[in-house]
């Protein structure tokens, strides 16, 4: 175990208010890429190419349920997906009474899957879709298995995803609840995530505790205020990491 390894590991024994605040490269041990690392999407119906960031967007989604929907089941809702060694190991510690709570900018729905409780998701999950008409809820299974655009069965309305698409807003009671717990803590945990995109990675700035970890493979805006900074896939880290607890 390396010298980092070995101080995080410390960091944890010596905490009892850990909030962790995750990103896409949390889930990429679980085979769920970034979005971001997709081509995007030729429409041959509309004759032209989009960015990842267009196709989930209010605009994209009002204006071309479609091509929406086609993207979307292609790339951002993998059913099959499994929680790894870094969602297992922050289910153990909230166990263990150490993390109070994870905010995550996933969709996935893989922290809950491996047992955490008090999990604020920034952008919604895959896993809840409601009627744009008549609010009826549908599993994500049946976005899947739907030709085409998602109809209700009750109304015939659309089914969206509860998803926080671009040009939305953050749902205001995860936001607060994000909020106080990351102002609450005294150590913070990123991970997994590049802090570029907003308002979800501003939400560092509301802590005020002893320490900032950082374990990404890539640098981020965050690296000169963290105590520590861990350049790994943040998965072998916590393999580790829980190894030595």
């Amino acid at each position: 175990m390396n010298g980092k390894t070995e101080q995080l590991s410390k960091i944890i024994r010596d905490s009892n208010n850990i909030v962790f605040f995750g990103g896409a490269g949390v889930s990429t041990a679980s085979n769920i890429p970034d979005f971001r690392s997709s081509k995007g999407l030729f429409s041959e119906r509309l004759k032209r190419s989009f960015t990842p960031e267009q196709l989930v967007s209010h605009t994209f989604f009002v204006r071309y349920p479609e091509d929406f929907y086609e993207f979307y089941k292609d790339k951002l809702v993998y059913p099959e997906a499994k929680p790894n060694s870094c969602h297992i190991a922050l289910a153990k510690l909230e166990d263990m009474g150490k993390l109070k709570a994870v905010v995550t900018q996933n969709i996935d729905g893989l922290h809950q899957m491996a047992g955490s409780r008090t999990v604020y998701e920034l952008h919604g999950s895959v896993h809840r879709n409601f009627c744009t008409r008549c609010q009826a809820f549908y599993e994500a299974d049946y976005i899947l298995k739907a030709e085409g655009i998602p109809k209700c069965e009750s109304c015939g309305g659309v089914v969206k995803p509860d998803v926080v698409l671009y040009e939305e807003g953050l749902d205001q009671e995860v936001l607060s609840g994000a909020i106080q717990a990351i102002s609450e803590a005294e150590t913070l945990i990123i991970g997994g995530t590049s802090l570029v995109v907003y308002p979800a990675a501003g939400l560092i700035n509301y802590f005020k505790g002893k320490n900032i970890i950082l374990i990404n493979k890539s640098a981020t805006s965050a690296d000169k205020r963290a105590d520590l900074v861990i350049s790994e896939d943040i998965s072998e880290v916590f393999i580790r990491v829980m190894e030595a607890l």
